[in-house]
């Protein structure tokens, strides 16, 4: 009777296993916490709104303000979608035949919204009040970036956790005076948004909560 006897390099198999089973909770765990993370599945997210509207020719172009629209972000937690009525403040006499804006003519005369699809969209067990954000001097594009120059909009930042954390312990890059922070150009008039912030957080006696009741109520 013969004996089946492996090959040499099968002696290896053991370490190559050992190696194999060692590695791959590192890299399950690696996989996960990047795939999962706002950065990876939300930065880039933009659907498809029932109306082509374009940020980049309203704000950008034509130099609409921000609270135009977004009536609510000095006063409430929320920034306000426009009522339909607000669009057709101008488009009952510009473009008033089309086609793009059929859905905002059909829910004008019906009286029912334009369902619009929210692109910053926080977890329901996340809280964040836009009005004390703006009212203190954090710009629009510190969240949203350059809106008026994109042609759909789209999110830009992470929004996640550990993203608000640094800027609640650093806010000073991201301070303005309240009166420009539909400003999407402006500059820090020394050149040095850092010293100017600085400033402002000084001047205003801006210190932001970092406990867990700020954001999860």
């Amino acid at each position: 009777m013969s004996l089946f006897v492996f090959p040499r390099w099968a002696n290896k198999t053991r370490q190559l296993a050992g190696l194999f089973l060692s590695t791959a909770p590192i890299y399950v765990i690696g996989l996960v916490w990047y795939g999962a993370s706002p950065k990876t599945t939300d930065v880039g997210y933009q659907p498809k709104q029932p109306v082509p509207y374009s940020h980049q020719l309203h704000a950008g172009q034509m130099g609409m303000d921000c609270r135009y629209c977004h009536n609510t972000v000095e006063k409430a937690a929320h920034a306000a979608v426009p009522p339909t009525a607000t669009c057709m403040n101008c488009h009952s006499k510009v473009w008033t035949t089309s086609p793009k804006l059929a859905p905002v003519r059909d829910s004008y005369a019906s009286g029912l919204p334009v369902e619009w699809i929210k692109v910053h969209d926080l977890p329901d067990y996340a809280y964040f009040n836009h009005s004390a954000h703006v009212t203190r001097g954090v710009g629009c594009v510190t969240c949203h970036d350059r809106v008026d120059q994109m042609e759909e909009v789209y999110q830009a930042q992470p929004l996640s956790m550990s993203w608000c954390l640094d800027c609640h312990r650093h806010p000073e890059p991201n301070l303005r005076p309240p009166s420009e922070v539909t400003n999407m150009t402006w500059k820090a008039p020394n050149g040095d948004p850092e010293a100017y912030g600085a400033k402002l957080r000084a001047e205003n006696h801006i210190n932001p909560p970092t406990d867990c009741s700020t954001c999860h109520r």
